[in-house]
């Protein structure tokens, strides 16, 4: 029987990257993407398909996914790995800004699932990994964009697990916690063209700039988390849902139990905002 292939996006580093190694140590043939293929030189040099992709380019996910079909005959696991977060206040985030926040959280992985599906429906079977966050369960401030973008995906997995079953095609929402990567440093670039003197809260740049790193606050490594996680998604069959890593258990159990007033009390506290009152 020939291996199960896995299309992964967002590989140059952190949890994509070290996805890839570990469907490869299943025995996965990896089809590894980014949108700077220069950055996949090991996982080249180790075997893997690399190929270069930019998600929010239509035409591009279309091409790569009709390439990677007739070169390797199919695709069994599709993880919509890519994306990024725009952090700041919201009162100082463009509409171009949260757009591509949407484009590429949430527009960019229904994208690629309506291509990729297809060929899934035809063959049978098919699994559909979408990387969500418990930002998109636990909101916070200076992080709406980001945390709406994620709830919007973890809502459209919910419905392509539903739309999907009857192929045959199974539907797995990730949930990760603080997981080391180049995420928090990605996230805090975000607010450069952001923050600004004239700001309400300029004042407050330590504590925005604090909430941008904050993933990076004694994380998960990304290898220990990429094992965890495929472990998991090999079984026959997977859970629907899947929380790894620090924080991303006791987080969401926090929200649930504590009034909705005295966890804002909270996260406002934690970053500064009761100091504006």
């Amino acid at each position: 029987m020939a291996s199960p292939v896995v299309l992964i996006t967002g590989c140059s580093s952190g949890i994509g990257s070290a996805l890839c190694w570990a469907f490869q140590s299943k025995g996965y043939r990896v089809v590894a993407t980014a949108r700077q293929v220069e950055q996949l030189q090991k996982l080249q040099a180790a075997g893997m398909t690399v190929m270069t992709l930019d998600v929010n380019d239509p035409q591009a996910v279309k091409s790569v996914v009709s390439s990677v079909l007739a070169t390797e005959g199919k695709i069994d696991v599709l993880v919509n790995n890519a994306g990024f977060g725009q952090f700041g206040p919201l009162m100082d985030i463009s509409q171009d800004k949260l757009q591509r926040q949407f484009q590429t959280n949430v527009f960019a992985p229904l994208a690629l699932v309506q291509q990729v599906a297809p060929s899934m429906k035809e063959q049978g079977s098919g699994l559909i990994i979408n990387m969500g966050s418990i930002s998109g369960l636990v909101t916070t401030p200076f992080a709406g964009a980001y945390c709406a973008s994620k709830a919007a995906l973890h809502s459209l997995s919910e419905a392509m697990r539903m739309e999907l079953a009857p192929f045959n095609i199974q539907v797995v929402t990730i949930q990760p916690g603080a997981i080391a990567s180049s995420f928090g440093s990605s996230a805090e670039s975000s607010l450069d063209s952001v923050m600004h003197s004239t700001s309400w809260y300029a004042d407050l740049e330590t504590d925005i700039r604090a909430r941008a790193q904050l993933s990076q606050s004694a994380a998960t490594p990304s290898a220990q988390f990429a094992a965890a996680l495929v472990t998991q998604v090999t079984q026959p069959n997977p859970p629907s849902v899947i929380r790894l890593g620090k924080k991303s258990l006791w987080l969401p159990w926090l929200k649930r139990i504590l009034p909705d007033r005295l966890m804002a009390y909270l996260l406002s506290r934690k970053f500064g905002l009761t100091e504006l009152s």
